[in-house]
């Protein structure tokens, strides 16, 4: 498919490529003066086979990693060229932690998260087409159009979505978990929130009987450092993982940036949940690279603390990784995301020539059954 779009210029984002992926300053465990919004545990495996990674899931890991930085880089793009509008919230930085838990989980467990939600999407199933078009509010969308950027969606691939409510989600998450217990169906849940939605009632609440009644849900803080644009050590007065020692569950701390680290622990939580039925609070610290929406002006945070950041961008790691350990070669790279690019570019053409939806689908999906206005010509009966 013809492309209009060869015009755009990426700006670099992650390590010195002359490095080899080899991290520095912060990475590489030197103390930094800067006083950093989130502070990351050490990694807990030095290497692919130590986490229990093949080869294979490399490429498939690198090939989601790309994907989902390209597609959202591109969204910006189109975002500011006002193809589409709304909110508009970016996941960069922290696709180490989409895509390290799915490939730890099997393919029927459930997941649901917040808003930022495009790369969790795009790594479980909705392809990058469905996902421009839904930004494009377009009726090919994975939400049919009527969704947008915070409503990300694949109930066939049991990504139940993304939800635009602070908080508002994660009693939905406990349902969910308490339906796969009902059924004895053996599927983990998994529930994902930032930072800022641990404040929120719907927490404890959820977490309380979730507990009591001993669900197999996961539920997963990304703490990427800012609650929009507050520290989270301004708005929380302990570790945001210590919250799982009010309700007694089984809680852990986790590299975000560190994929290996991701894969590794959320694998061993999620057998373990699978094994007792038991829920787990998880803070899994990352750091995201742009602003809290596309509104943002980053003020909050200094150019500093984010430089040192981008040392140890999980994109760059991973292919540096690759490149070093000769698991693939340079050419092969180039030609993944050489593709991956013209997918996306693709992905544009196909959002801008899809449909809009409907008038009377504004009325569908509302209801289990029938539509409730039946007389779809008429909106007035």
């Amino acid at each position: 498919m013809a492309t209009k779009h060869k015009d755009i210029i990426f700006a670099p984002v992650g390590i010195d490529p002359t490095k080899n992926g080899k991290a520095t300053g912060a990475a590489s465990g030197k103390q930094s003066p800067l006083e950093k919004s989130v502070d990351l545990p050490a990694p807990t495996a030095a290497n692919h086979k130590e986490a229990g990674l093949s080869k294979a899931q490399l490429h498939t890991m690198y090939e989601q990693i790309y994907l989902q930085r390209r597609f959202e880089e591109r969204a910006m793009q189109m975002y500011q060229k006002g193809k589409f509008g709304g909110f508009l919230h970016l996941y960069i930085g922290q696709e180490a932690v989409s895509t390290g838990t799915v490939h730890a989980l099997n393919d029927d467990d459930d997941i649901i998260t917040a808003y930022r939600d495009h790369g969790w999407g795009l790594v479980r199933g909705v392809t990058p087409n469905e996902g421009m078009a839904e930004l494009f509010g377009k009726a090919t969308g994975c939400s049919k159009g009527k969704g947008g950027s915070m409503h990300f969606a694949s109930v066939e691939n049991h990504f139940w979505g993304g939800y635009g409510i602070v908080g508002g989600h994660i009693p939905i998450g406990g349902g969910i978990a308490f339906a796969n217990k009902y059924q004895q169906n053996g599927r983990v849940t998994t529930c994902f929130f930032g930072d800022g939605a641990v404040d929120q009632g719907a927490l404890h609440e959820t977490l309380n009987i979730c507990q009591l009644w001993k669900l197999p849900c996961i539920f997963v803080v990304e703490n990427n450092g800012y609650s929009m644009g507050t520290a989270a050590r301004r708005h929380t007065v302990n570790e945001i993982h210590e919250r799982a020692k009010g309700y007694g569950m089984k809680s852990a701390i986790i590299n975000g940036m560190d994929l290996f680290s991701v894969y590794k622990e959320m694998k061993a939580i999620a057998d373990d949940v699978r094994k007792t039925s038991e829920p787990w609070f998880v803070e899994i610290r990352t750091y995201r690279y742009r602003g809290h929406s596309m509104s943002d002006p980053q003020k909050y945070r200094t150019k500093e603390e984010l430089a040192e950041y981008q040392k140890i961008d999980p994109l760059e790691k991973l292919r540096g990784y690759l490149l070093e350990n000769k698991l693939m070669t340079e050419k092969a790279v180039k030609d993944l995301e050489a593709k991956i690019d013209q997918q996306v570019l693709d992905a544009i053409d196909f959002a801008e020539e899809s449909p809009f939806p409907e008038n009377e689908a504004l009325f569908e999906d509302m209801y289990a059954g029938e539509p409730y206005f039946h007389d779809k010509g008429n909106f007035e009966s």
